[in-house]
């Protein structure tokens, strides 16, 4: 019933917005991209937005008022998204239960984001708050888009799906504020600074903390960088220019993780769980190139050890592909 809500409302969502000026942008999240040989842990992540500026009496502009801080009128962007994301052991060719490994786990989700930036000729300071309700266990399809795709590329079958985290709705409410300082280098533009965010709910509570910095042409037309799981919201929206532009990037994040339902198991029922670690980091590098009204971006993640028992961090790559319509 929830897994139907979820399709239901984001279909009507990205419906009601097919007439308006905006980005629509596809992201693939994959261990592959970052030259693993082998599934596991964060494997696999799909996710679809469309980002727009709203009109004045958009309904998107009263739910600003309701946060702290804010005010219709700050709301420089929104976005509606719907994505699945898959977790898995390191050994999928195992049936049993792997008690020191991560458990099985999907996710589907549907989400509201709103974002304002103040630019001035110093700072770039930018706001995003974000609002997701989606569902963990089988209602997710996690299992039949793994084992499916699997199959079609000839790949091993993951076998271990019927150990996966129970059915459990979710909502996630997360913020998030960067401070770049605006520079340059040469004859090209640069920003960095630090950023920090948190998000509550029954499927994250953490607070995270980071450094990040980008160096390109014309970085005004390019407003922010990618965003990945756990926090995957970021305001994508571009300026449509006839020219070549482009901008590499980078960013160091640490995260205090009170809860991950996706280690920590499910809260109401009895579930397969690891010992997480409460302290993990991301280190992001990647690149985008835009032209005319499209965009492509490519990033590598490295991600500490997750849970006490992980043999290894983990390493994934993001590619995301936006189009103004």
């Amino acid at each position: 019933m929830i897994c139907r809500a979820i399709l239901v409302g984001s279909g009507l969502l990205f419906s009601a917005s097919a007439m308006a000026d905006g980005v629509l942008t596809f992201k693939l999240s994959n261990d592959f991209f970052a030259a693993r040989s082998s599934d596991g842990y964060y494997t696999n992540g799909l996710e679809g937005s469309w980002t727009f500026e709203p009109q004045g009496d958009h309904w998107t502009r009263s739910v600003a008022d309701w946060i702290p801080g804010w005010t219709a009128d700050d709301v420089d962007a929104a976005s509606y998204r719907f994505g699945q994301q898959m977790y898995t052991p390191e050994d999928i060719d195992r049936s049993d239960l792997i008690e020191d490994d991560r458990p099985y786990a999907g996710y589907l989700y549907g989400g509201l984001s709103v974002y304002r930036q103040d630019l001035t000729p110093q700072w770039r300071i930018s706001d995003a708050v974000s609002l997701d309700i989606g569902i963990v266990g089988p209602g997710s399809g996690a299992k039949d888009v793994q084992k499916n795709f699997h199959s079609l590329v000839d790949s091993d079958d993951p076998e271990g799906w019927h150990n996966q985290l129970n059915n459990e709705p979710t909502v996630t409410l997360a913020m998030q504020r960067s401070w770049l300082y605006r520079d340059s280098l040469g004859s090209l533009a640069m920003e960095y600074g630090p950023n920090a965010g948190f998000a509550l709910g029954n499927l994250y509570d953490y607070a995270s903390a980071g450094l990040g910095i980008r160096v390109g042409r014309q970085l005004d037309n390019q407003y922010t960088t990618p965003g990945t799981a756990p926090y995957s919201s970021s305001n994508v929206m571009f300026s449509r220019d006839r020219s070549f532009n482009w901008y590499v990037f980078g960013n160091a994040q640490g995260r205090f993780v009170a809860r991950n339902m996706l280690l920590d198991g499910n809260t109401f029922e009895d579930s397969h769980s690891v010992d997480k670690k409460q302290w993990v980091g991301d280190l992001e590098l990647g690149g985008a190139v835009s032209w005319d009204r499209y965009n492509l971006s490519l990033t590598t993640l490295k991600r500490t050890r997750e849970f006490e028992q992980q043999d290894d961090d983990d390493y994934f790559g993001v590619v995301t592909l936006s189009t103004w319509l």
